[in-house]
């Protein structure tokens, strides 16, 4: 075997991650990137957007908070600081992707597109700081964790499964419809991040520029998605069951139904309570998990085989490998 300097390689001659470790490495991601949204609102929510207030050092003479900069201080830095944990995270993942015999270099892309993208958002971070808390910047940095997300849930599925040819599950329509209902779901997610840049919660006690469109009236169109959203999903809990799927994208659908009836209180809670910031923060708990349902019933209608079996083990069984019914082909 001809020498190599990369040390990815060097790993991988050494180390053979079993697949439930792959799988979790990519589920910790997934995790991870629920945090880094969730602790960003925090600092919204507290005020504390410009604890720093500046990028990459917390002021221009020092690297961390300093006493004068408070609790403000303490919560925009120890957000940054998470940023390191992610890339701890995702760089595991990456290792044990890349380690995996045999080589799934889809997976390994996967775990690369995370890094880059941590990197990406971690530059609009700063940015966000340095402009101010510009309400465009700050919605293209939620909207970039969000895509974070997106990738982290794509790579937690792909660990769980072998690398052949898809094979529908469903009728094509089916499928079609539950891709409508990922792309509703997405638009809601970025109206919500209109929103947020109109409403009053700027992220510093200061006055901060709001995105200039009625609030009112963009809290009412995402309302309208939300119902838009919930109307394909119960279109597709009967139609999943009209043509008797199997049993893991029904379940799916079951669990979307229920994050969204969650969301559904939350919203009207923050709404008739005034935007309470800890009911905000859990609404946006609640907007990833959406999210993370919406991806996973899309990808469960279609099957890829069972994982291939590394060195000496057993090859394992696909998750959706059940008999589909004449009717839904």
């Amino acid at each position: 075997m001809p020498n190599t300097l990369n040390p990815l390689e060097l790993i991988a001659r050494r180390w053979q991650p079993s697949a439930a470790f792959v799988r979790r490495a990519a589920l910790a991601t997934v995790v991870m990137a629920v945090i880094i949204v969730v602790t960003g609102g925090a600092v919204r929510l507290t005020q504390s957007g410009l604890g720093c207030s500046t990028w990459p050092k917390c002021t221009p003479d020092s690297l961390t908070p300093t006493a004068a900069m408070g609790i403000n201080g303490i919560i925009e830095f120890s957000n940054r600081m998470l940023t390191d944990v992610l890339c701890v995270v995702v760089g595991v993942f990456i290792i044990a992707a890349r380690a995996r015999h045999p080589r799934r270099r889809g997976l390994t892309r996967l775990a690369w597109g995370q890094f880059w993208l941590v990197m990406s958002n971690a530059v609009i971070g700063g940015i966000t700081v340095l402009s101010g808390l510009n309400p465009y910047i700050v919605g293209a940095h939620f909207l970039a964790a969000t895509a974070l997300l997106t990738v982290a849930v794509l790579s937690w599925k792909r660990a769980s499964e072998g690398d052949e040819e898809p094979r529908d599950l469903v009728a094509r329509p089916v499928r079609q419809l539950a891709w409508l209902l990922v792309a509703a779901t997405g638009a809601l997610t970025v109206i919500g991040t209109v929103v947020t840049g109109a409403g009053p919660h700027a992220g510093d006690a200061h006055k901060v520029h709001r995105i200039p469109v009625n609030w009112q009236e963009i809290t009412q169109l995402h309302v309208d998605f939300v119902y838009i959203v919930v109307g394909l999903t119960a279109a597709l809990w009967f139609t999943l069951r009209a043509v008797k799927a199997p049993a893991a994208p029904r379940r799916m659908v079951g669990e979307l139904f229920a994050c969204l009836a969650l969301q559904g209180v939350i919203g009207y809670v923050q709404y008739f309570m005034g935007l309470p910031e800890i009911v905000i923060g859990f609404h946006m708990l609640g907007s990833t998990l959406v999210w993370i349902c919406a991806l996973r019933l899309a990808l469960s209608l279609r099957d890829r085989g069972p994982l291939p079996a590394g060195p000496e083990e057993p090859a394992e069984k696909s998750e959706a490998a059940q008999p589909v019914a004449a009717g839904s082909r």
